[in-house]
């Protein structure tokens, strides 16, 4: 299964909500969508869930078009949407047995439910009414309801919103795990939970897609002729010594014998501060490059 957007474009009254937006998802891809509020994510993955109609623009999924045949896509798609509408007053197994229904799964249904319910960790919860299960399981049941139905994809808006660190590391594995064999378009504001389990990072700001690459190319994307590297000595080294390092503009101490070291010019700066320390008896016990975190990266290209 995988997913394709071409030229979406969406109005709300005059406010244009998407410019434009283009990418693919390819199939057993774990793909975060992230963006500042209001910057067009949820909007996205209404038009691809048929909630909502595009005013210009395609989306296929499995190669089936969206807007053309809305009822198969439907079928094919796991949605979990941000605010996780659940009927309060069904009990867990109940909900999911409407749910199946819904999708006409009523001969396999008891199979099916037991294996979800198993794999979604609601087991110990599953004869309690809805509403009174804490968040993290309110969140499983929506999970559960999202892919009863065993569709290739899954599009999870906020999938850990409001999460306890201990629910929000569960929901995790459990979406990595289920990407193994589906395809997952997922929003979240977590940087670091994008990092945890996704293949790929889109970047989407004020309804147009800023980046779109591998999680271990994200960082490079605003690269410029500055390096700047963390070295440890082992002694006290004043400022203006390291100042004179040949490429070397600013320097900071972090604590201790720890400073970070920037350079604008061409050529690894880390040889030259090696150099450096020879020259002076200085022993290097540690030196790294920093490279920008996805958070500074989301920062640049989202202000």
């Amino acid at each position: 299964m995988s997913i394709q957007v071409k030229g979406l474009t969406k109005y709300y009254g005059s406010q244009k909500a998407l410019n434009e937006v283009s990418f693919n998802v390819q199939p057993g891809e774990i793909v975060g969508f992230i963006g500042p509020n209001g910057a067009g994510k949820t909007t996205t993955m209404k038009i691809l869930t048929g909630y909502t109609l595009p005013d210009e623009g395609e989306a296929w999924v499995n190669e089936r078009n969206v807007m053309g045949e809305p009822l198969h896509v439907r079928r094919n798609i796991g949605y979990l949407p941000e605010h996780n509408p659940l009927y309060q007053e069904m009990y867990i197994k109940e909900y999911l047995e409407y749910v199946s229904g819904l999708y006409g799964l009523r001969k396999q249904t008891p199979e099916r439910i037991k294996e979800v319910i198993e794999l979604t960790g609601l087991e110990k919860e599953k004869r309690k009414k809805i509403g009174t299960l804490s968040k993290g399981y309110r969140q499983r049941t929506g999970l559960a309801q999202a892919i009863i139905h065993d569709p290739g994809v899954l599009i999870l808006d906020e999938p850990t919103s409001g999460l306890d660190p201990n629910q929000i590391k569960e929901i995790r594995t459990l979406i990595s795990r289920l990407g193994k064999h589906k395809t997952v378009l997922l929003s979240t504001h977590i940087m670091q939970e994008v990092e945890a389990i996704c293949d790929r990072i889109i970047i989407i700001n004020n309804g147009c897609i800023v980046a779109d690459d591998r999680v271990e190319n994200i960082h490079t994307i605003l690269q410029d002729n500055k390096q700047t590297v963390q070295v440890e000595f082992d002694r006290e080294v004043p400022d203006d010594q390291l100042k004179e390092v040949p490429g070397v503009n600013q320097v900071r101490r972090i604590d201790g014998h720890n400073w970070l070291i920037e350079s604008l010019e061409e050529g690894d700066v880390r040889q030259r501060i090696f150099e450096f320390a020879v020259d002076k008896g200085i022993a290097v016990l540690s030196m790294q490059k920093k490279e920008k975190s996805l958070e500074e990266v989301f920062r640049e290209l989202t202000r």
